[in-house]
């Protein structure tokens, strides 16, 4: 069983499960788990690290439309290096600075893979599920996609998988890879989006398995257009031809929003909003199903 088969025998669990992040009295609560097996790639920094994982869980918090409070880390290692441990906990509190949020700490515990569990609060009055796009509604897409696919090659270009010494290393290849892995939770975007967006989620796994996410909790389909599609620039400089348009709708983990919002509150939200909001399609009847150009869009993503 996959995360997602867990998740949906856990939906009939659990009446909070099913969105980004549960909401309780106002309150938005948000948990997400990394290993560095599958998600901090060799050469990646410990600096990165802590603001990629708790970026993650604010990413959750921006989905929901809230407004991001505070977050902490369990952070687990074989053994405690000062300097990594101070260059996660500067990570973490950056990417918190940068949302107008607070790190406040976490946990410590050894452990044989570092691994970190991180947990983000935040608030919202009206927060946005992902059950309520309509038929007519826009689909859009905060920023760029395919960053993260586009640091992963280049981690893999900077640095072998088996260890190598330092003068086997492209250390500017692996600054930029690191730099492309540093994402901006996109919470204010969020808190624009709150007031129209009939639907919304991030896109932590990818376009197109987030298109069908919301088009299962909405009970609805979608028509997206692929030049459309806002692909990021350093994606067009390590991937070409049909290889692109993959990776920017399946590879997952930019952490954009994906939300749907009705054509009369389209423009307004484009000007309130400091990233580059793209609508990429328009919201359909289920019997249309999600298609690109016409075509079936397939259920694939990145998946834990």
């Amino acid at each position: 069983m996959d995360e997602r088969a867990a998740l949906t025998l856990l939906e009939g669990e659990l009446e909070a499960a099913g969105d980004d992040a549960a909401v309780v009295d106002g309150l938005v609560l948000t948990t997400d788990m990394l290993h560095e097996r599958t998600d901090f790639p060799p050469g990646t920094t410990r600096y990165t690290a802590g603001w990629r994982a708790v970026g993650a869980s604010l990413s959750d918090v921006a989905a929901m439309g809230a407004e991001a409070t505070a977050a902490v880390a369990a952070y687990a290692a074989p053994e405690f290096d000062p300097d990594e441990l101070l260059a996660f906990v500067g990570g973490a509190r950056d990417v918190c600075e940068r949302v107008d949020a607070e790190y406040v700490g976490g946990d410590l515990d050894n452990h044989d893979e570092f691994t970190v569990s991180t947990t983000a609060v935040g608030r919202a009055d009206d927060p946005v599920r992902r059950s309520g796009a309509r038929p007519g509604d826009r689909v859009v897409v905060t920023g760029t996609l395919g960053r993260s696919a586009a640091a992963l090659e280049l981690f893999e270009r900077g640095a072998r998988a088996d260890g190598s010494e330092a003068d086997d290393i492209d250390e500017e290849t692996l600054e930029r890879a690191n730099e492309l892995f540093r994402f901006e939770p996109r919470v204010a975007a969020g808190r624009v989006l709150e007031p129209h967006a009939t639907a919304m989620m991030d896109s932590s796994d990818g376009l197109a398995r987030s298109l069908h996410q919301l088009a299962e909790a909405s009970d609805c389909g979608f028509a997206v257009e692929a030049e459309r599609i806002p692909v990021a620039d350093a994606l067009l400089d390590v991937a070409d031809g049909e290889d692109v348009l993959e990776r920017a709708l399946t590879f997952g983990e930019d952490f954009e929003l994906v939300a749907t919002v009705p054509d009369a509150a389209l423009e307004a939200t484009r000007d309130a909003t400091d990233v580059e909001l793209s609508v990429i399609g328009s919201v359909t009847e289920p019997a249309a199903g999600i298609t690109v150009d016409g075509d079936r869009l397939a259920d694939r993503g990145y998946t834990h």
